[in-house]
């Protein structure tokens, strides 16, 4: 059966799986408007996750075909996985950030072996270690990885514009621009009366930025094309104190379950950063490269326990922080290291 959440005030969310991941399932979320209901976010592009979608719309009293519209938090695959499957069957319209967009664009146009390439020499530029670097060259000069992930991602048709309100008959729904977990994630901010009568400035549909037991994977912002220094870890907690300021009554995140008093989440977030950096700084009393913080940082496992996938996430996810202590003035690059290493500023 599928997991149907009703909201109130023609709200509901919908259990979609994501396969074989931690998290489970996505939370996408129905809005009833006055042209029809509209998806904030579609799930992973899977044929479970697809009947889960089907089943869910269907306990609500609607169908995949009645969809009017599609608002993406971010582009990551979990979210705008089946954007394109529903918009086939219902002629919906998708909208999402430019940065989010440009990614799926990026990523639609590129050949497998451009990524498989640049991911290579990003982690060897980390330090990573020949034996999880070789399984990489392999795929890159084999050319076995055909298609990548976000390869078959529809191409969004609409903008969201941050601070402006979407083209939603009869809905005053608002996009608050969060970068950090993608340089283009948005909140989108229901500006109407809590159907239960919560005090507070309506509900919150917040993503990946804001979950109410989970700190997002921050990581570094890949475009082989651009050698911009981004701060994705300074952007993610700018964006964080934006949220805490709104006042909403309700948070309706994407993955786990719907709770109130944001801005307590919101130090409990803040707090946290600003304890792991304390904590990075530390071990960087003497030089490591990025690979080196990752094997020391503290995962929810030891690090020779986590999967090879997760273990590039991982490094992405040290070099955000090692980016935002540079930027602090709190740690810095050793000049002449090849890879790089970086040791805390005293």
């Amino acid at each position: 059966m599928p997991q149907v959440i009703a909201h109130g005030g023609g709200v509901w969310s919908l259990q979609v799986p994501i396969p074989d991941n931690p998290l489970g399932h996505t939370l996408v979320h129905v809005l009833d408007t006055d042209r029809g209901p509209v998806l904030i976010d579609t799930g992973w592009d899977d044929p479970s996750a697809w009947g889960a979608l089907t089943e869910g719309l269907a306990a609500v009293g609607t169908a995949v075909g009645e969809i009017h519209g599609i608002v993406i938090t971010h582009h990551h695959p979990d979210h705008h996985g089946l954007s394109g499957q529903v918009r086939e069957a219902s002629g919906a319209w998708i909208a999402m950030h430019a940065a989010d967009s440009e990614v799926v664009r990026r990523t639609r146009e590129a050949l497998p072996g451009t990524w498989l390439g640049y991911l290579t020499d990003k982690l060897a530029a980390a330090g990573a270690p020949e034996e999880h670097l070789a399984p990489l060259r392999a795929a890159r000069d084999g050319g076995r990885m055909r298609t990548l992930p976000g390869q078959r991602a529809a191409l969004p048709d609409r903008e969201i514009v941050p601070g402006e309100l979407l083209d939603l008959a009869g809905r005053r729904l608002r996009a608050v621009w969060t970068p950090g977990h993608t340089p283009g994630h948005v909140c989108l901010h229901l500006e109407e009366d809590h159907p239960a009568g919560l005090p507070g400035r309506g509900r919150l549909f917040s993503g990946d930025h804001l979950l109410p037991g989970i700190s997002p994977h921050i990581g570094l912002y890949e475009d082989p094309d651009d050698s911009t220094v981004t701060d994705p870890l300074g952007d993610y907690l700018d964006s964080l104190e934006r949220v805490g300021r709104l006042g909403v009554a309700e948070v309706l995140p994407a993955h786990q379950y719907a709770f109130t008093d944001a801005p307590a989440r919101v130090r409990e977030l803040l707090t946290h950063h600003e304890s792991r950096l304390a904590d990075l700084l530390a071990l960087l009393a003497a030089p490591l490269t990025p690979w080196q913080l990752a094997e020391r940082m503290e995962w929810n496992r030891p690090w020779e326990q986590i999967p090879y996938g997760s273990r590039n996430i991982a490094v992405s996810e040290a070099e955000a922080h090692l980016r935002r202590l540079v930027k602090l003035g709190r740690a810095e690059a050793v000049a002449g290291t090849d890879p790089v290493t970086y040791v805390a500023v005293r």
